[in-house]
């Protein structure tokens, strides 16, 4: 889905040009989009929707937009994407970490054609990509998760123990014990990523096992439907879930990919375009952190806000240690006063002291 196995993705936060640049592109310009689940009333791919209709809305008569979902990852991608530029798509968003190696053969049979690969990290004369931080965002549930918590545990919905992922359980379980201290985190892997009934199933084993709030990294709402039900809280990921959970959400961490996807495609629009590596967090707009739910104490709220604003400005890292940071193995990982440099998070092949749980599902 959105994985991240990301050992070559060197971007910083900001736009590195590779290559040179396209010619001008007359209007109607025709952009193709791949989803690899069906589009939901939230969640992973409805983000990436909701940013297709950001091109719309912005680019108006300039550009014709259509899609293809649930399209899993598989070797028939690579059918897909290629019928969209035999189509006439001359602007391609394959928003998947799957889609990546399918896009860039594409690719070179179309290089008129401008693909951006979300998640991926190779790069082509015809082809970008993009990530966010998400850990940034992760870090501030943690936090409201910690001040919020009765019982001190925290439960987590995971996919798959990829490096993405990794970085998202240890910046909430940083988060949560910046503001207490013996909380834990309970982790448990399903090893796919969209299969509602086994995420609402892992979710209320956690309920049974005291964690009285519930973060995940899956592309549906069960987990936030299971809180709902139990009276439980739950942290919404990509996208605000509140009409799933009215009452169990606390906070939700989105991903913002409209403004993105809007600069990207008017720069092929006026001919300035140019494949490019992206990895965007709070500073950049990509990711962000609000829809508090009706149980957070406004103190609570302004805590988590005055955070997410320290992390844009660059005065607040997750991954910066002020005391030594430990692995649940009890080994140091980021020395006092030191912060992980961007490779060594997209690598990252630990757990947090405080996560109890284990790299293999």
């Amino acid at each position: 889905m959105y994985k991240n196995l990301a050992a070559a993705f060197a971007a910083a936060c900001c736009i590195s040009p590779v290559f040179s640049q396209t010619p001008v592109v007359t209007p109607p310009l025709k952009i193709g989009f791949v989803y690899v689940t069906p589009i939901t009333p939230a969640g992973w791919v409805r983000q990436h929707e909701n940013g297709r209709k950001a091109v719309e809305a912005a680019l108006g008569s300039k550009v014709a937009t259509t899609y293809v979902e649930d399209e899993p990852e598989r070797a028939d991608a690579e059918r897909v994407i290629r019928d969209l530029a035999q189509q006439g798509h001359k602007r391609i968003f394959t928003p998947s970490f799957g889609y990546m190696e399918p896009t860039l053969k594409v690719a070179q049979d179309f290089p008129g054609v401008k693909f951006e690969s979300i998640t991926g990290y190779k790069t082509a004369p015809n082809v970008s990509v993009a990530n966010a931080r998400y850990y940034e965002g992760r870090y501030l549930a943690g936090i409201t998760a910690g001040r919020m918590t009765q019982t001190g545990v925290a439960g987590y919905v995971a996919g798959f123990p990829i490096p993405e992922v990794l970085q998202g359980i240890n910046a909430f379980t940083l988060g949560m014990r910046s503001v207490n201290p013996k909380a834990q985190v309970k982790v448990v892997w399903l090893n796919a990523w969209f299969d509602p009934p086994r995420e609402r199933e892992a979710a209320m084993t956690l309920f049974n096992q005291n964690a009285d709030v519930m973060a995940f990294h899956t592309g549906s709402t069960a987990v936030m439907a299971a809180a709902q039900e139990r009276g439980k809280m739950a942290v919404a990921y990509h996208s605000d879930m509140r009409k799933t959970a009215p009452d169990a959400q606390i906070v939700a961490v989105t991903h913002q990919w409209g403004d993105y996807y809007t600069r990207r495609t008017q720069a092929v629009l006026d001919g300035s375009w140019k494949s490019a590596s992206l990895w965007g967090g709070v500073k950049e707009g990509m990711v962000r952190v609000g829809d508090f739910g009706p149980r957070v104490p406004k103190a609570v709220q302004d805590e988590v806000l005055a955070r997410q604003k320290d992390i844009a400005a660059g005065k607040l890292h997750p991954f910066r240690a002020l005391a030594d940071v430990r692995d649940n193995q009890g080994n140091v990982v980021i020395a006092k006063g030191s912060v992980l440099r961007d490779e060594q998070i997209l690598q990252m092949n630990w757990l947090a002291e405080g996560v109890q749980g284990h790299l293999k599902p």
